[in-house]
């Protein structure tokens, strides 16, 4: 049998990745297209992104989107909260795309809170500061660096976007969110670890299992078709000088495979 990961290995060899990919965003936007017009008659005062934006960093339901976003800002203030006090704090959403999280947080965290995103994708932040209020929003490049003070923020986020980088960028870009982050400050960000062995390649599997970062190049970096596998090893010796506060790996529920969840505190 052949399996997923091998098909698109093939795929991505005849650098054909990105074509596929956006035949897939056609197919699922008429998918849904019933489902996310329904939505928007219901709920006329909810402003979305262009759907190739949503499609790119999450998927082609619109409810979703906004129910899936506001969901997740619960589950980090659930988790933040256990770690940090979460009163008049700068809290960053690294690699915020169009504010599916982000959006929901002003409302969900508060407590004099400031809330930022960055992210390298220009029409994502055009929207971002066009339609979402009481979040400052940043265009960044995939270059490592922000125009934050050192030591400026308390809380940092990043979900699926390590998931989608070299490893010199998991490096880079660590060191430059070290530097925002104040001592005594939280990051949290998810990567595919464990639950994705299966959607590896034998080859691939070995390197993962060897405690080596397994990358799907041959497109853009920092695309949702670069993709980029995170054994513990790894990322326990990325983490080097940072305390490792949780390392959470929820369960597989039918075809949902959830990513890794890892709290680091700079010291």
């Amino acid at each position: 049998m052949i399996s997923r990961g091998n098909i698109s290995s093939f795929i991505r060899n005849l650098g054909m990745l990105e074509f596929a990919d956006r035949t897939r965003f056609e197919l699922e936007k008429l998918r849904y297209d019933k489902e996310n017009r329904r939505f928007k008659e219901e709920n006329p005062h909810i402003p979305l992104p262009p759907d190739y934006l949503m499609y790119e960093s999450f998927g082609m339901s619109y409810r979703s989107y906004f129910m899936s976003g506001r969901e997740n800002a619960k589950f980090l203030k659930h988790h933040f909260s256990k770690f940090i006090d979460l009163n008049n704090k700068n809290i960053l959403d690294w690699g915020c795309g169009p504010a599916r999280i982000i959006r929901h947080m002003p409302k969900i965290v508060n407590n004099g809170c400031s809330f930022y995103g960055t992210d390298y994708n220009e029409k994502s932040i055009a929207w971002n500061k066009k339609n979402i209020d009481d979040v400052e929003f940043n265009l960044n490049t995939l270059a490592a660096k922000l125009p934050y003070e050192n030591g400026s923020m308390d809380i940092i986020y990043g979900l699926s976007i390590f998931t989608h980088l070299s490893e010199e960028m998991h490096f880079e870009w660590l060191y430059e969110l070290k530097r925002i982050l104040r001592p005594g400050g939280i990051l949290l960000i998810s990567v595919q670890g464990d639950n994705f062995l299966n959607k590896l390649t034998m080859k691939e599997k070995k390197i993962y299992q060897n405690g080596e970062l397994v990358v799907r190049g041959n497109v853009k970096e920092g695309h949702r078709t670069y993709s980029a596998f995170q054994p513990k090893t790894f990322m326990r010796e990325m983490f080097e000088g940072l305390e490792i506060l949780q390392h959470h790996i929820r369960p597989i529920q039918g075809g949902w495979i959830p990513q890794d969840i890892w709290i680091v505190r700079k010291n």
